[in-house]
């Protein structure tokens, strides 16, 4: 069957000479795998980056993993990000973070229309900084472990204030475990709760602050989905986000 769908690359792998598997986001089946058949300097080529946002037309089969690409194109070029080296830092990790967890095959349109409003808000947005975290929250909430907002306890009539990335929710009371984020995390995960992808610069949090909320949120990516594994571009983010 030839279909013809828009996508996001999210990773090449070479196979054979003159050929690279893609690993793909597409709007109709989620995640795809095809082969293209590249020519050096050619369309196919260029589109192959890592991000691009592409438009393919392809020979798919039911009984098979892997497609053919007959036509690829980018469907809507970047304007900042390949060009600033802070946006290309951060398209980095999310990258990362979208080639791992980003394994569902069937169309979900609301998974796709974030990405799409996670990738032009990382192209345009003036303001970067909380840019990895508000990602990382509203990212969640769509693959269905978004933490839960805190509430007050009925008992006490204390708002629970400490956040068990565990259970996934916020507790009241001293911390019981060691993953459990201490007052200033929690209260800062809190505020990110009601924060979208268009509301980045109303957050205002200490460098200290983002940078360890950001490697708790990716513990708690690995504690909530199999096979994420360990990320590699935090460290460089830290530096870059600083």
């Amino acid at each position: 069957m030839l279909v013809t769908t828009r996508a996001i690359v999210l990773k090449t792998f070479k196979h054979g000479d003159r050929s690279m598997v893609l690993k793909a986001w597409t709007a109709h089946a989620g995640l795809r795998s095809y082969v293209v058949r590249v020519v050096r300097k050619g369309p196919s080529s260029a589109a192959l980056q890592a991000l691009n946002r592409v438009e393919l037309v392809a020979f798919e089969h039911p009984e098979r993993d892997l497609h053919q690409v007959r036509e690829m194109r980018v469907e809507r070029p970047y304007q900042r990000m390949p060009y600033e080296p802070l946006r290309a830092t951060v398209a980095l990790f999310v990258q990362e973070v979208l080639y791992k967890v980003l394994r569902q095959e069937s169309a979900d349109e609301e998974l796709d229309a974030f990405v799409h409003a996670a990738l032009e808000t990382l192209d345009t947005a003036a303001e970067l900084k909380n840019f990895p975290l508000v990602f990382l929250v509203r990212l969640s909430e769509l693959l269905g472990f978004l933490p839960e907002p805190p509430t007050m306890d009925p008992a006490s009539g204390q708002w629970a204030d400490r956040f068990d990335l565990r259970e996934g929710r916020f507790l009241h009371g001293r911390n019981t475990h060691d993953h459990t984020l201490g007052l200033e995390l929690s209260a800062a995960l809190a505020t990110l709760l009601e924060v979208g992808l268009d509301e980045l610069e109303q957050v205002q949090l200490p460098a200290g602050t983002r940078r360890e909320l950001l490697d708790h949120l990716l513990l708690y990516y690995r504690m909530h989905l199999e096979s994420v594994g360990e990320w590699r571009s935090p460290a460089v983010l830290h530096q870059v986000l600083a």
